[in-house]
């Protein structure tokens, strides 16, 4: 990304404040299962651009984490959902070769259920799709998405027969 350190702004909304950051960067993401399909992204964006993951991005400040997977999905997706619950809490914390801290993310992905609107590709995503879980393995995904895909599913939807709507405590 070529980002200058020096001008890493806490609380701002650019690219700066997640290279070499000063604490942790918490963000949401929003499994959306129907049948064995997941809703996938396209990040049209640094970082990740071009790679496919689940909608999502950081929390704002003041902005509870419920509110922010509604919100970041309907900038991504342009669908209206309601988190179920949390499906998992994912830490990504990436050294450069230095030894630095270059990326710390620590990501609370929600099930979540349609309630309004139909998917298609908005603000920083290129494309939007339902993709079969048991082909993950062929898209070009962001570090450790399909493992907490496949991990929710199958804790959650196959559980309760109806995947559209997992039961998460």
């Amino acid at each position: 990304m070529g980002i200058d350190k020096s001008s890493n702004n806490p609380g701002t909304d650019d690219t700066t404040s997640r290279r070499y950051p000063s604490a942790p960067v918490c963000a949401v993401g929003a499994l959306i299962y129907r049948g064995s399909r997941i809703l996938l992204v396209r990040r049209g964006k640094a970082p990740s651009l071009g790679k496919w993951s689940v909608p999502g991005g950081r929390l704002r400040l003041g902005e509870t984490l419920e509110a922010a997977v509604i919100r970041e999905t309907r900038e991504e997706t342009c669908l209206a959902v309601r988190p179920l619950g949390i499906g998992k809490v994912v830490e990504h914390l990436h050294k450069d070769e230095r030894g630095d801290i270059e990326y710390h993310y620590v990501i609370v992905d929600y099930v979540c259920r349609i309630v309004g609107g139909s998917p298609q590709a908005a603000s920083d995503v290129s494309e939007v799709r339902f993709v079969e879980i048991s082909e993950l393995s062929h898209w070009d995904m962001t570090e450790g998405t399909a493992q907490v895909i496949r991990e929710v599913f199958e804790r959650t939807a196959r559980r309760d027969g109806d995947s559209n709507s997992p039961n998460c405590r």
